[in-house]
């Protein structure tokens, strides 16, 4: 049985240019690759790698062809290694903020609906109060942004969190309700009441079933016992869809506030439909790494994101 406090202590003697190698071993599962990215050649890693192997009494490592894989043991030590070298970052960059008194880069992802409704208007807010405000903003799934999170390569996310998280948590934000779009000029729009029928006969738009809006629209008209619409083109892509809609007269399901906020200018070439089906995706939220502290400017933006909500 391995004891737990000489084995503290061994922990405490790793180097943090040996943290930094377990990381990138983890994320690149090649010595060669994971040396080049620290700044090291490999025989000096595969030597780091051994006094660690050695240090500790414990096999980090095992070869596999060419190349070589983690151990549990190794992999879990080399989670903890990647924890560090983020919070060590993440303290970096607070401690420059307190030391210049500027407001640092903040990274922040968010799925389409929240970065236009949400994201977008905080950060035009905070840059009229603070000019010097800087941000990073990535829109993608949730999956991906999630992703960029446990790796440390954003602060924050407005994101659906899967189940059996382990690394991140989130703090409810809210639902997302969802609105048809077509281009101006449908054919559609003439009729004098538009139904479901109406709706039928024209190309919907969106992701594959894996999607989160796909199987939120698809459990709906289930659910209203209606057929499932026509779909010859699925992307997930929020500029191919506004394109596609431009150019056809194909049907979108988007999130409301993102077809609120371009509604509202009368040269935008779409307009949401007139009829509800009640089709609404499940709630956002406000995610960060368990454990984790944000910095001073991203907190301050993380304020103002849930005050907006």
């Amino acid at each position: 049985m391995i004891q737990t406090s000489p084995l503290i202590s061994q922990l405490r003697q790793l180097k943090p240019v040996q943290l930094r190698l377990l990381a990138e071993l983890r994320e690149s599962g090649a010595l060669g690759l994971a040396a080049a990215r620290i700044g090291i050649a490999q025989p000096a890693a595969s030597r780091l790698l051994a006094e660690m192997e050695e240090m500790l009494g414990l096999s980090l490592h095992e070869r596999q062809g060419r190349g070589l894989k983690l151990t549990e043991v190794g992999e879990a030590l080399a989670r903890r290694a990647a924890r560090i070298q983020i919070e060590l970052s993440d303290a970096a960059r607070e401690v420059a903020e307190a030391a210049t008194g500027r407001a640092g880069i903040v990274r922040v992802g968010a799925v389409t609906g929240p970065a236009l409704s949400l994201v977008l208007p905080a950060l035009i807010e905070l840059q009229r109060i603070t000019p010097g405000f800087r941000a990073e903003v990535t829109v993608a799934t949730s999956v991906h942004l999630c992703e960029q999170l446990r790796d440390g390569r954003l602060d924050f996310a407005l994101a659906r969190l899967s189940a059996g998280e382990t690394q991140l948590e989130g703090r409810g934000i809210a639902g997302e309700p969802l609105s048809l779009v077509v281009r101006r000029g449908h054919p559609v729009l003439l009729q004098p009441r538009i139904t479901v029928d109406d709706l039928l006969r024209y190309d919907w738009v969106m992701g594959d079933d894996e999607t989160l809006l796909t199987q939120t629209v698809m459990a709906r008209l289930a659910e209203l016992r209606l057929p499932i619409p026509q779909r010859r083109i699925s992307t997930s892509s929020f500029l191919f869809t506004l394109a596609l809609l431009n150019n056809s007269d194909a049907i979108a399901p988007l999130a409301t506030p993102v077809v609120d906020s371009l509604s509202g200018n009368p040269s935008v070439p779409f307009v949401s439909l007139p009829i509800d089906l009640g089709l609404t995706v499940a709630p956002f939220s406000l995610v960060t790494r368990i454990g984790s502290r944000l910095t001073p400017s991203a907190q301050r933006l993380a304020d103002a994101v849930v005050a907006l909500a």
